[in-house]
């Protein structure tokens, strides 16, 4: 299954879980804030968003990858890490099964603070 449809089972994760103003990069949601790095001009926008008590937290759907794509997802989670902070929120990975393990293991390797939950 690709990431794309996980995406609206995230958004409804997000929505039982209390969080409002949420948004996601699929078709029915607004598309989250895009977020640029000036240095290679790449760009990284969330799966999902939302807001709880004012505080804006990150999704973001963990699937086994590698390579440039791999590199890829660890710039983005270290981004998404550090806007959640900032704003007080958290950064969620939404692992399938069968990909928990990768999750943890990219946090681990790159000091990111997230939780990490099983979609199912």
């Amino acid at each position: 299954m690709s990431k794309q449809a996980y995406i609206p089972k995230v958004a409804d994760w997000v929505r039982v879980h209390g969080f409002n103003d949420i948004k996601a990069n699929t078709e029915g949601f607004q598309t989250p804030i895009s977020y640029g790095r000036q240095q290679d001009s790449e760009q990284f926008i969330p799966d999902v968003t939302g807001k709880q008590f004012d505080q804006e937290s990150y999704f973001e759907v963990i699937l086994k990858s590698s390579g440039d794509e791999a590199r890829h997802l660890l710039s983005k989670l270290k981004l998404l890490s550090q806007l959640a902070a900032v704003k007080g929120g958290k950064l969620y990975l939404m692992s399938p099964r069968g990909h928990r393990s990768y999750a943890k293991e990219v946090m681990a390797e790159s000091n990111i603070v997230a939780e990490v939950i099983n979609l199912p």
